[in-house]
């Protein structure tokens, strides 16, 4: 089982910052597609960015210009760089990772544990 160590969350004021990473813990053979979810109280679980192997990228169209995702597939880890934080942001922040965690096995999708963001005055 692919294991995460995600950080980066907390509480910040409107306007502010935050650098969201989650690193795979243990070894994995190969990792597709890199990404952030998002999920608050009482909605539905959304994407907000994913970066494919080949650095594309797709934002959601509510923090497109806002939020930058990144990778660095020496580290197998995945940033989420977030600016101009607005109240509507808060929530938990899960990444996920479409990999294959040896040679022999399937695509499969994994889960970080989460990372709460809050965002208050």
């Amino acid at each position: 089982q692919v294991q995460f160590v995600e950080s980066g969350g907390g509480l910040v004021q409107p306007g502010g910052s935050l650098r969201l990473s989650c690193a795979t813990a243990g070894s994995i053979f190969s990792i597709y597609t890199m990404g952030w979810y998002r999920q608050a109280p009482g909605k539905q679980r959304e994407l907000v960015a994913v970066i494919t192997s080949g650095d594309s990228t797709n934002y959601a169209d509510s923090v497109k210009g806002r939020f930058t995702i990144s990778r660095d597939n020496a580290k197998n880890t995945v940033y989420l760089q977030m600016n101009n934080l607005k109240p509507e942001d808060t929530a938990v922040y899960l990444c996920n990772i479409l990999g294959r965690q040896t040679s022999a096995s399937g695509a499969t999708s994994y889960w970080g544990q989460g990372t709460q963001v809050t965002v208050s005055s």
